[in-house]
């Protein structure tokens, strides 16, 4: 009579298909209101990340911009007319370059006896340091002896005394042995050890495992013969941090130059830049031309050891 099939099918089967999609649409909107807050907290979290991040870009890109801009000042001055220098606004960009304030002082002075000086005196310094540090810091490092930690701590307080307490005490013994306005006062010193420097060697070589030098004693070795084949070699990023830390101290170092050096031919280049400036005529041109000379050894120096020099400071940092 109401046109339903004979097979229809119970009530209880009839209810359970009406209120499915019932139940489902109740399941899916639980989720949805579930998902919804955490989709949102998601989206905060990562619009503050991209936020930070540009804030921590900025505030780089700001440092970088203001630590490069004396250098950027110093290429535009170095090839600048004469006439330019002083002008204000500054120019950054000259209308003419003035290439000649790179060759004219080595006319002028000899700026060939200055970098040689400094290259001798740079030279003997890094060796003498390496070869020193390198052997202080492995006795305190590998060597087993009575009263090791307190002696490595004496020799780390030598750091808190200032350079300028030791200027009399050591011109006058260099006066005493016929040094002055000679190279030696400069080199020699290099040879007995740095705290510092003995401090980054000694905590690179103490991350070394110790049964090394045990298996190398057993085999026959000695202690030089350790710290020369096993030390050493392993030790190298620490070498190469002291290297391009005293390479740095020595070929920019003036106080010292100026305490002991008197005669312009024994000058190093650190000496010899301010003889640009006189009380009449101060070329700041040639004295910027001649100070971008100056730091491409530097520079040079950094990049060929940058790997060695990042490594090194990060292990001499963490490790020990």
């Amino acid at each position: 009579m109401t046109g339903l099939p004979d097979t229809a099918l119970p009530a209880s089967k009839s209810a359970q298909l009406i209120a499915g999609p019932a139940i489902g649409s109740g399941l899916l909107a639980t989720k949805t209101l579930t998902v919804a807050p955490y989709v949102a907290r998601k989206r905060r979290i990562r619009l503050g990340h991209v936020v930070s991040r540009i804030i921590l870009y900025a505030l780089v890109l700001t440092g970088a911009v203001t630590y490069a801009m004396p250098f950027a000042w110093m290429l535009s001055t170095a090839v600048k007319p004469g006439y330019q220098v002083y002008l204000v606004p500054p120019v950054w960009l000259p209308d003419k370059y003035d290439w000649s304030n790179f060759w004219v002082p080595w006319n002028n002075l000899p700026f060939a006896q200055f970098y040689a000086n400094t290259t001798i005196v740079t030279f003997f310094t890094v060796t003498g340091t390496l070869c020193s540090s390198s052997l202080v810091a492995f006795a305190f490092a590998r060597m087993r002896f009575r009263g090791r930690d307190r002696l490595f701590l004496l020799v780390l307080s030598t750091m808190m005394l200032p350079n300028q307490v030791t200027l009399v005490p050591l011109y006058l013994l260099f006066t005493k042995l016929g040094w002055i306005n000679s190279l030696l006062p400069l080199i020699v010193p290099h040879w007995f050890g740095s705290a510092f420097h003995i401090f980054l060697l000694r905590q690179y070589m103490m991350s070394t495992p110790l049964e090394l030098d045990d298996a190398a004693r057993i085999d026959g070795a000695s202690w030089f013969d350790i710290y020369w084949r096993i030390s050493i070699p392993l030790a190298r990023p620490a070498i190469g941090v002291v290297s391009i830390f005293a390479f740095t101290g020595a070929w920019n170092d003036y106080l010292y130059p100026l305490i002991y050096l008197n005669e312009t031919k024994n000058f190093t280049i650190a000496l010899g830049l301010p003889l640009l400036s006189s009380r009449y005529v101060t070329e700041i041109q040639q004295t910027m031309a001649q100070t971008v000379l100056a730091i491409l050894p530097l520079i040079l120096a950094f990049f060929l050891a940058q790997r060695y020099y990042i490594q090194g400071v990060v292990v001499t940092g963490v490790k020990g």
